[in-house]
């Protein structure tokens, strides 16, 4: 019987298009429950679908440090991540979400009640 060879999967292969990227992205926001290295790791293949030279050169950062902050083994600080972002044609986008009520205790009411 014949072996079949595999290789290891690369999502960055499959990023071709800026809406390929933006709806990766997009659903890696929303996998990512918080953990910042793993939004960190899906910018990274972005970046290598790319190129990451190209994108270090015009995120303002080192090629090495932008390997080093978008491995997933760390957590870049926010103003990288905007930089690289904006290097990539990408967007944050805020949006409203309704939280339970037990979770809004404690939070002002409104703009008067957190002045002191």
């Amino acid at each position: 019987m014949k072996k079949t060879a595999t290789s290891r999967y690369d999502v960055a292969e499959h990023l071709r298009t800026p809406e390929e990227m933006a709806a990766y992205f997009e659903a890696c926001l929303e996998e990512a429950e918080g953990d910042a290295a793993f939004i960190a790791k899906a910018l990274g293949d972005i970046a290598r679908a790319r190129g990451m030279s190209q994108v270090a050169r015009d995120a303002g950062v080192s090629r090495e440090s932008l390997y080093k902050a978008l491995s997933g083994e760390r957590t870049p600080g926010f103003d990288t991540i905007l930089k690289v972002m904006t290097a990539l044609g990408l967007k944050l986008h805020a949006e409203a979400v309704h939280i339970p009520n037990n979770a809004q205790q404690g939070a002002p009411t409104d703009a008067r009640s957190s002045r002191g």
